[in-house]
């Protein structure tokens, strides 16, 4: 979403009370009123009050910044707040200041997708409500927050890949559930009402922000329905179907000619229809403006406004609906009932959280305060989860973990190695504290540092200052990668190598080291470093994302084996041969041999790779061992069936006789290591080669920590439906006939699914 906001430097005096409507105290005589009445159910309370409204009332309620209506006690709402690792400054909702000056500052998303640990990515959700719940105590935010970012992280050269859980289906679907989850659901198991809303972003097909003359504003994705169906669409339909989200946000772009924010099908059809949203449809910010001055979809700025209502949206980010809806309706394009129904969403969200019950300290969440903020059992938990999710990529011969006790002298070297906001990625917050690489190195062993480019971007490097310290130290860290001038919102990259002259720096280093080199990645998305993959004096690799607030501990933690690695790319690291061959417009999954278009992510691309989707290296060894796995799985048929009496290469995964088809499978899993760890256990599947299916996909993960010699017994649950079907081309669900190969680690299994 567009966010070019500065309103956060500038000095905010903090509010002493949040804003709520229907206080008794003020009014008696609200308590009479329905909407009021927290005994009453949701749906009778938005009757009452839209009943009550006038025309330019209910205008007011459509918007971000909503008006208010103070003849009735209701204030003004900002509905824009973010949250998509931790409380953030962007948008209007939020501002820091006493008595809440900061807020616990999670990794990137994509860093603790890595993780691959659905209990994780709740609770740090969960954590996030809680603090979020006592800012609004204190005045200093609302209760919606428009995350998270679900979006695929289709292509390496996206800015905003860092944000979203990566480039599977499953994966970012899971973690949008858990993370919802934690945002959403209360103490006391209340499923009528939310703790704090969120809302799944940007729908849909949206990945694309400034490239080559390309922007998100005007950029029109053509996606096949079998791309849409199996890739885009999953993570949106989790968080509807699975994760009750209170709200979906439409993305810019257009999708095959029309604007999401204006496609009845995909808006009021899919979401509102399909999927059963319960809550609010919203736009991105200032996006009906882009979809008139710069898609020029219609030909008046009220029929941008009568369609985007008429489509299924109910509140616009910007201003624009207060701006066209009066003509709109005056033109006879929309009604009130049209405005009715908008708003009715949009309010019912609110109840639903207790904006209209009244004083929210006498509600659960009113005794929480500044005190429930920045606790250390929060940013604990921040450096856990950047621990959880650092990926080791390299470890020569076992060198890794360093000894503390072996090192007289560390040096630390590199345009990352003490910086704070870039470990914290964008949409950020301000953090309770920071602690550097150089600061979490510095507090085992004895450092010397020098940064060895005057950037990130490096376009003047110090390789000779970097090498004297480096040949007088026993170990080298070099921390390298990007920061937002490399990869950020509206700003996509070009190429896909470490910016400017870090190669040769990294190179000039590891040429003159006496001891172990540790290279470690600061980046959202992936790099083509086979250059260091294949020197043999960098010792060891190690990617961290951007790692919140406590990424400096984390990567220390790891370096010195005070923690056993065990994340996983969430991402496939590509060649910059593969984005000098391939336009970031192309939309297609599946590659086109007459075109020789190689495909995206690990699902449809063979080609070569950095390091590939799932890959990471532990300080211990775990085995495998099949356990229980069915070789057959027969799906029955209704009489008279026509692949009965034909040759079938799928069924309809949505067939009666298809419902209720499952098996298990059982994994022993053994850490044969010496040292304790977490351990992520993934299944794949590839299936046999009709519709063009991926090449293989992922069909579940579950981590595990085990301590030395311990073995936990894993089982997948699996759907023949849901887990072993894929989508044809025409976008249907299909149970694929004939052999499946069903891989764990190293493990392969045979699967006949037959009629």
């Amino acid at each position: 979403m567009l966010c070019i906001i500065f309103h956060h430097f500038s000095p905010v005096l903090a509010q002493t009370s949040p804003g709520f409507a229907c206080d008794v105290s003020r009014n008696p005589e609200i308590k009479n009123f329905a909407f009021c009445n927290s005994l009453l159910d949701v749906k009778t309370r938005v009757e009452d009050l839209v009943k009550k409204l006038t025309i330019q009332e209910k205008i007011g309620f459509l918007v971000n910044g909503s008006h208010g209506v103070r003849r009735l006690g209701i204030p003004k709402y900002e509905w824009w707040a973010e949250a998509l690792h931790g409380v953030s400054f962007y948008g209007f909702g939020t501002h820091f200041a006493n008595p809440v000056p900061a807020a616990t500052s999670f990794p990137q998303v994509i860093l603790t997708a890595a993780s691959f640990n659905e209990s994780l990515f709740e609770i740090i959700g969960k954590v996030v409500s809680t603090e979020a719940r006592a800012m609004y105590n204190v005045g200093l935010t609302g209760l919606t927050f428009w995350s998270p970012n679900v979006n695929i992280y289709r292509d390496p050269r996206w800015g905003r890949g860092q944000e979203t859980p990566g480039e599977d289906p499953l994966l970012s679907s899971k973690y949008a559930v858990a993370y919802v989850r934690g945002l959403q659901q209360r103490d006391d198991g209340d499923k009528n009402r939310l703790k704090v809303a969120a809302c799944c972003k940007h729908y849909t097909a949206y990945d694309l922000d400034k490239w080559k003359g390309f922007e998100r504003y005007r950029f029109n994705a053509i996606v096949t329905q079998q791309d849409l169906e199996d890739t885009f669409q999953p993570p949106f339909k989790s968080c509807v179907v699975d994760g009750n989200v209170a709200s979906v946000m439409c993305s810019y772009n257009q999708v095959n000619g029309r604007p999401t924010c204006g496609g009845f099908d995909l808006l009021a059809g899919v979401i509102r229809g399909e999927w059963k949203l319960d809550g609010y449809i919203v736009s991105d910010c200032d996006s009906l403006k882009e979809m008139f001055y710069s898609q020029h979809y219609t030909k008046t700025p009220e029929e941008t406004a009568a369609l985007a209502i008429q489509s299924g949206l109910d509140l616009n980010c910007g201003s624009f609906l207060t701006d066209n809806i009066q003509a709109a309706i005056d033109r006879r394009l929309l009604n009130e009932t049209d405005i009715d129904r908008a708003i009715s969403n949009n309010i019912a969200t609110l109840m639903r959280l207790g904006f209209f019950d009244g004083d929210p300290s006498k509600q659960l969440y009113g005794n929480l305060g500044p005190e429930d903020v920045c606790t250390p059992a929060n940013q604990e938990l921040a450096r856990e989860a950047a621990r959880q999710g650092t990926v080791l990529l390299k470890n020569t011969e076992g060198l890794l973990p360093l000894s503390p006790a072996a090192i007289k002298s560390l040096a630390v070297i590199g345009p990352n190695a003490n910086v704070t906001k870039t470990m914290i990625g964008n949409y950020e917050g301000i953090p309770c504290k920071y602690t550097t690489p150089l600061q979490g190195l510095t507090a085992s062993v004895a450092t010397v540092y020098h940064p060895g480019c005057d950037s990130v971007a490096c376009g003047n490097v110090q390789v000779e200052e970097a090498k004297e310290i480096a040949t007088s130290s026993d170990a080298v860290v070099l921390v390298m990668g990007s920061d937002q001038s490399i990869e950020s919102e509206a700003l996509d990259r070009i190429d896909i190598t470490l910016p400017g002259q870090q190669s040769l720096l990294i190179s000039e280093v590891a040429n003159v080291s006496k001891g172990p080199l540790i290279l470690v990645i600061m980046s959202g998305g992936g790099m083509d470093i086979r250059f260091a993959k294949d020197n043999p004096k960098i010792s060891g690799i190690l990617w961290v994302g951007f790692p919140g607030e406590a990424g400096g501990a984390a990567i220390a933690d790891i370096i010195f084996g005070y923690h056993n690695p065990s994340g996983r790319l969430p991402m496939t690291w590509y060649p910059q041969s593969y984005v000098e061959k391939v336009p970031m417009t192309n939309m297609k999954m599946r590659p086109d041999p007459a075109t020789e278009y190689p495909g995206r992510t690990y699902r449809f691309y063979a080609g070569d790779t950095v390091y590939s989707f799932g890959e990471g290296l532990s300080y211990s060894q775990f085995d495998h061992h099949l356990v229980r796995a069915p070789k057959f799985v027969t799906v029955p048929l209704a009489v008279g069936h026509v692949c009965l009496s034909s040759a079938c290469k799928s069924i309809d995964a949505l067939e009666q006789t298809c419902k209720n088809l499952a098996f298990d499978i059982h994994l022993r899993v053994k850490n044969t290591g010496k040292m304790s760890g977490g351990h992520v256990v993934f299944l794949f599947s590839s299936p046999p080669d009709v519709h063009n299916a991926p090449r293989k996909h992922l069909l579940g993960f579950q981590k595990v920590h085990l301590t030395p010699q311990a073995e936990k017994l894993v089982r997948f649950d699996i759907d023949v439906c849901k887990h072993l079907s894929l989508i044809d081309e025409k976008g249907n669900r299909k149970v694929a006939l004939g052999q499946h190969i069903l891989r764990v680690g190293s493990l392969t299994h045979t699967l006949n699914v037959r009629i």
